[in-house]
C-alpha cells in the first residue's frame, strides 16, 4: 500500500459492489486530500488501576498499557504499528474506535477531539472509523447469517441503507471482498478462516468509512491466505481512498503493506518513519534488535547479518523503569538513560544532514545501524571482474575457484 501504487485498484472482480460503494462515498462529505492528517493522536494513554481490598478497595498502582503515544495518520496512507506482545498495540486500536476510553490524551479526527464524545456525536464518528478484528473465528456471531452480520451496521445507521436495499448492498459487499453473493444465507462455521476474515472486512466497509483500524487481521491465517487478505486490503484502499492503521507483529507483512511504520515498546512509540527509513536505516536499538530477528530468505544475507540478542525480560507495565524504558535491556544504556526520558524526535546528529536516518527516534544515543546487509553490500565480483580481462568464466555462473 505504498504511495506509488496503481490508483485504479481494478482487478476485474467486485465491479457491481465497487460501483455502489464508490457512489456512496461520492455522496458523502468530501474526504481529506492525500497529505492532510485525517487522524492526530497526541499523548494517548490508558492506565488500568490496581486495587487492594475486598469491601474497601484502594488503588495501589496502575498498569500503564499505553503511556503517551503520538502519531498522525494521513488520508490515503497505511500506518503500520509493530512491537512485541504486550506493548499496547491492541489497546491503541481499541481506543481509536472508542471501545476503550483513554485515561489521557487526545484523538483528533479531522481536527475534532473525539476521545471524550458520547451519544449521537460518538455514533456519527464511529461510522467513519471502523475496525477489523484479529480473530476471524470469535469476531463473528455464530448464530447470525453472513447477511445479518454484514447488514447489522445498517440497523444502527439506517440512513446509510434503507430497508428495501439492504440485501442488495450486502451482496455487493460480498462481491467486493471476493465472496459469492449467494453465500448471504450461510453461517460463519461454513467458511474457512480466510473467508471469515473477508466477511469481517465487508462488515467494516458497510458504512463507507474513511479509516479502518486493522488489529492483526492476518496473524491467525495461513501464510498463503495472509497474502490474499493483504492484497485485498491493498485493492480496497486504492478503490475507496481508505486510510489504514495496520497493527501486527510480523515485520515483513508490515513492510509490504505500510507507507509509514511506528515501532512500539512498553506502551510508547520509540521510532517512526517511512518503511525504508525504519527497515533500512533504523536508529533505535530496539528496532535494530527486532529487525535482526526477522527471518531472511537470502542465505548470503542471513550469513552476513548481525544478530542482536536482548538480555533480560520485558519490564512489567505496572512497574516501568525510570528514564528510558528500554534501558534495562539496551547495550548502549548509560547514566543519562536512567535519569532522563528520551523524546520522540529527530536525533540531534541527523537534524542538519540529508539522510534516511533523519526520522523520529526516542533514544539519547541513536545511531544508524545496518542489521541486514543490502544487495549492494553483498555484491561479490566474479572471476572476470576480479581479473579485469572482461571474459566470462567457463562455467558461466561467475563461480570463484
Amino acid at each position: 500500500m505504498h504511495a506509488d501504487r496503481d490508483g485504479s485498484g481494478k482487478t476485474g472482480d467486485g465491479a457491481a459492489g465497487s460501483t455502489l460503494l464508490s457512489k456512496a462515498r461520492e455522496d458523502a462529505a468530501a474526504p481529506y486530500t492525500e497529505g492532510d492528517p485525517i487522524l492526530q493522536v497526541r499523548g494517548l494513554a490508558k492506565h488500568y488501576p490496581l486495587t487492594q481490598g475486598i469491601l474497601f478497595k484502594r488503588q495501589i498502582g496502575a498498569v500503564r498499557a499505553v503511556d503517551g503515544v503520538d502519531f498522525d495518520l494521513y488520508a490515503g496512507e497505511t500506518l503500520g504499528i509493530v512491537g512485541e506482545s504486550g506493548c499496547g498495540k491492541s489497546t491503541v486500536a481499541k481506543m481509536l474506535v472508542h471501545l476503550e476510553r483513554p485515561t489521557a490524551g487526545a484523538i483528533r479526527y479531522k481536527g475534532e477531539d473525539i476521545s471524550k464524545l458520547s451519544g449521537r456525536a460518538l455514533k456519527a464518528v464511529r461510522r467513519n472509523i471502523q475496525m477489523v478484528f484479529q480473530d476471524p473465528y470469535t469476531s463473528l456471531n455464530p448464530r447470525m447469517t453472513v447477511g445479518d452480520i454484514i447488514g447489522e451496521p445498517y440497523e444502527i445507521h439506517p440512513e446509510v441503507a434503507p430497508k428495501g436495499s439492504r440485501r442488495q448492498k450486502v451482496q455487493d459487499l460480498l462481491d467486493v471482498v471476493g465472496l459469492n453473493p449467494e453465500y448471504i444465507n450461510r453461517y460463519p462455521h461454513q467458511f474457512s478462516g480466510g473467508q471469515r476474515q473477508r466477511i469481517g472486512i465487508a462488515r467494516g466497509l458497510a458504512l463507507n468509512p474513511e479509516i479502518i483500524v486493522a488489529d492483526e487481521p492476518v496473524s491467525a491465517l495461513d501464510v498463503s491466505v495472509q497474502a490474499q487478505v493483504v492484497n485485498l486490503l491493498d485493492r480496497l484502499q486504492a478503490e475507496f481512498n481508505l486510510s489504514f492503521v495496520f497493527i501486527a507483529h510480523d515485520l515483513s507483512i508490515v513492510r509490504h503493506i505500510s507507507d509509514r511504520v511506528g515501532v512500539m515498546y512498553l506502551g510508547r512509540i520509540v521510532e517512526i518513519g517511512s518503511d525504508a527509513e525504519i527497515y533500512d536505516h533504523p536508529t533505535h536499538p530496539y528496532t535494530q534488535a527486532l529487525l535482526s530477528a526477522v527471518p531472511v530468505p537470502d542465505p548470503t544475507a542471513r550469513e552476513h547479518r548481525e544478530r542482536i540478542i536482548l538480555h533480560g525480560d520485558v519490564p512489567s507495565p505496572a512497574n516501568i523503569p525510570s528514564g528510558c524504558r528500554f534501558r534495562t535491556r539496551c547495550w548502549k544504556a548509560q547514566e543519562r538513560c536512567e535519569l532522563e526520558v528520551p523524546l520522540l524526535a529527530v536525533p540531534a546528529e541527523f537534524r542538519l544532514v540529508d539522510t534516511p536516518a533523519r526520522h523520529d527516534s526516542a533514544c539519547h544515543f541513536a545511531e544508524e545501524k545496518h542489521v541486514v546487509p543490502t544487495e549492494a553490500e553483498l555484491e561479490i565480483p566474479g572471476p572476470a571482474e576480479a581479473s579485469g580481462d572482461g571474459e566470462a568464466s567457463e562455467t558461466g555462473e561467475g563461480e570463484t575457484s
